[in-house]
């Protein structure tokens, strides 16, 4: 092989391991994605390096860490990044704050508007839907027990749809019948709204649940300078009110 030719080889190989080195790999959860993906958005802008999303839920993230899947930034509950942090999985330096995501109550694009300002409104809309339809995670966990301290937990049992993860939730609602009545993340009510839902509105205040989010760099990561800058991106996003507009407080 010709020494030009060998220089021209050496040359793509070099530049095609500075843009595997450059991607960087973003664990988190579904209920902040629509931040996510602008922060992803914006860091690429000003970097010109590729992001990698992968999204799940609080327990799928477990099994994902469980089972050894590699990320250079973990974004998760707050639970979850202490656990990684106990373990020496994440930098404990380059903890940040991302922000805390509420519950929203969400029916088919063109049914009724219930009224939920109070919780005696919020128990009168969940007797009269024909089915009410969320998910098994953390904000599945929290309606069931809520559910049983209004009283009506067993009138919701048997008529309760559950599903993995807040989408499939959303996405059952924008094309079910009947009067059904929804509940998710309100990032995903939001993300997903134009589907064909119709976002009713946050949870009572007096019952409201909010789950808080945090951020962490993998301890042994070979981008830990691209992902500080990632993190960055968070607090600019948090910051200048880009965040509020897409549901995450």
């Amino acid at each position: 092989m010709k020494i030009s030719n060998l220089l021209s080889l050496a040359s793509l190989l070099i530049v095609s391991a500075s843009a595997i080195a450059a991607e960087l790999n973003v664990m988190s959860a579904g209920a902040v994605e629509p931040g996510v993906h602008a922060v992803a958005l914006a860091y690429e802008k000003d970097t010109s390096s590729h992001v990698r999303l992968k999204f799940g839920t609080g327990p799928q993230l477990k099994e994902y860490l469980s089972s050894g899947q590699s990320f250079d930034i973990l974004i998760a509950p707050n639970a979850l990044i202490e656990e990684q942090v106990t373990q020496s999985k994440l930098l404990v330096g380059d903890i940040g704050y991302v922000g805390k995501v509420g519950a929203g109550v969400v029916v088919r694009k063109g049914s009724s508007a219930p009224s939920i300002y109070s919780l005696d409104d919020l128990k009168q809309v969940v007797l009269a839907a024909d089915r009410v339809v969320y998910n098994k995670a953390s904000t599945g966990i929290y309606l069931d027990k809520l559910f049983v301290k209004m009283g009506i937990g067993d009138v919701v049992a048997h008529k309760a749809i559950r599903y993995a993860d807040g989408e499939s939730v959303l996405m059952h609602i924008a094309k079910g019948s009947g009067y059904e009545i929804g509940f998710g993340a309100i990032t995903e009510i939001k993300l997903l709204e134009e589907k064909g839902l119709q976002y009713i509105g946050p949870l009572p205040a007096e019952v409201q649940n909010y789950t808080s989010y945090l951020v962490g760099v993998r301890v042994d990561s070979p981008r830990a300078v691209e992902a500080r800058k990632f993190l960055k991106e968070i607090a600019t996003s948090r910051t200048n009110g880009n965040f509020q507009k897409l549901g995450l407080e």
